[in-house]
């Protein structure tokens, strides 16, 4: 793995979460918000010497749930869409390297009624951090920073980033960041979904080995991400040994058979719930780093959710880490 990464900056990752996190930020509830975050993300990344393009699109009869009633069983919660306007964001670094590109994305809207500090500004923050990293390296790996719309209400701008990209470049593989800036040191501050040890034992294990403490990043993959996940941990290793990461294999296949099976098995479902979950419905190799939302963070989905509960430290390592991984060129064989 390289070297010359890093590391990154808490109080830039800091500042872009206060930027962001001023309220909600939604195409749907407040547009205004939206389009400033958005104009303050493109900014960031073409100040950081990427180029930006804003992808508008239009979805109809979307399959999707609402961005209203906190957090309320998924199943209660599923909408259809006749009509979701909304926009990505696409980054591309002049002079990067040629071939099948590493995705590394977030979302950028929140729940209605949250300023999403966690969920998900913290995950917006670091791609920006990645973008700065990455830009300041003398090669420049193959690498494309997606900001997605409408994620909480249901993976849509993903879905259409997902259906779309390979048609002007192969992807590789894809890095999803979803709520990773709150922690929790305390004993039994990290809750399991129901069933989980019967289906995920070694993660479930380091985790009750550890007295259920909520202070690790979640690394959900499949078989097809595995090195992927392996070498995130190694990096994360490297940038700051006191930040565990908890690797999570998701048994399913890529494809539309693995979110059919979600549907059935509730434990399994959850490991689908951000934007990843798109590419591998497209069986492309993925992977979610997640600091696990609403089985960690009580502010998760409420207005509570604010700049000042986040952990900067070592948000600042999951950068870093992320960072290495998408500067190493080899997190994702094929």
């Amino acid at each position: 793995m390289v070297e010359d990464v890093g590391p990154a900056d808490p109080a830039r990752l800091r500042h872009d979460v206060e930027v962001l996190a001023t309220g909600p930020r939604s195409r749907r509830h407040a547009p205004e918000a939206m389009v400033m975050a958005e104009e303050y993300v493109t900014g960031e990344l073409t100040a950081a010497g990427w180029q930006v393009h804003r992808e508008p699109f239009t979805a109809r009869w979307a399959v999707g749930c609402t961005d209203r009633h906190g957090n309320r069983a998924l199943p209660l919660k599923v909408r259809v869409h006749p009509r979701l306007t909304g926009a990505n964001l696409r980054a591309e670094l002049p002079g990067a390297a040629p071939g099948p590109a590493v995705v590394i994305g977030a979302h950028l809207d929140t729940v209605y009624g949250s300023p999403g500090a966690d969920d998900n500004a913290s995950g917006v923050a670091v791609v920006l951090e990645v973008a700065r990293l990455l830009a300041a390296r003398p090669e420049r790996p193959a690498v494309t920073l997606m900001i997605f719309d409408h994620e909480e209400v249901g993976l849509i701008g993903a879905r259409v980033a997902a259906r779309t990209q390979t048609r002007s470049r192969p992807v590789a593989g894809m890095v999803c960041l979803e709520s990773v800036g709150y922690f929790a040191d305390a004993p039994e501050t990290q809750r399991l979904p129901k069933g989980a040890g019967l289906v995920f034992g070694p993660a479930v294990a380091q985790v009750r080995e550890a007295g259920h403490r909520g202070d690790f990043t979640l690394v959900v993959h499949r078989r097809s991400s595995q090195r992927a996940a392996e070498l995130w941990r190694a990096a994360a290793a490297r940038a700051d040994p006191a930040l565990p990461a908890v690797l999570l294999r998701d048994p399913r296949p890529d494809g539309p058979l693995g979110a059919a099976i979600g549907l059935a098995v509730p434990a399994l479902g959850h490991l689908g719930r951000s934007d990843h979950a798109a590419y591998w419905n497209r069986r492309i190799p993925a992977l979610m780093l997640t600091g696990t939302a609403n089985f960690r963070n009580a502010h998760y989905h409420q207005a509570s959710d604010v700049p000042q509960t986040l952990d900067y430290g070592r948000l600042a390592t999951v950068a870093t880490a992320t960072a290495l991984l998408a500067a190493a060129g080899d997190a994702f064989p094929g």
